[in-house]
């Protein structure tokens, strides 16, 4: 089935691996999958913002976001559930700060359906060349 004019199977339906072709060492290969749980606008970039860093302030990704604190603690505890994300309470200069680093299964899912956003835009790309 389409909607429109993507493949339904491509968003839920099998995964599809991309990274290095096979035999290829010292790359990670992750598999394309649409995930429902990153997928959203802000958790998408608190999970992008949380890639490139080992962990990250709260109030950081806050500002980054210019989002509340209660906006971006539900997002968080979304994520956290989904064991996407880690929440620990650090004091820094007499300050508790909470600091939020993404999990290993995060990190895979977040680059997994980074690999399916990049596929159906390849296939919006293709079906526009086509139509041109």
């Amino acid at each position: 089935m389409r909607r429109g004019g993507i493949p339904t199977h491509g968003l839920h339906g099998p995964p599809h691996r991309t990274g290095s072709p096979p035999g290829r060492t010292g790359q990670r290969v992750s598999e394309a999958r649409f995930d429902e749980i990153i997928h959203p606008a802000n958790r998408l970039q608190i999970c992008a913002i949380l890639a490139a860093a080992d962990s990250m302030a709260f109030s950081a990704i806050q500002e980054t976001l210019g989002v509340s604190d209660s906006v971006l603690s539900k997002q968080v505890k979304i994520l956290q559930r989904a064991g996407y994300l880690t929440v620990a309470k650090k004091t820094s200069n007499s300050h508790l700060r909470t600091w939020l680093s993404l999990t290993p299964s995060g990190r895979k899912a977040l680059a997994g359906h980074l690999a399916e956003l990049r596929r159906i835009a390849d296939l919006a790309d293709s079906a526009r060349r086509h139509t041109v």
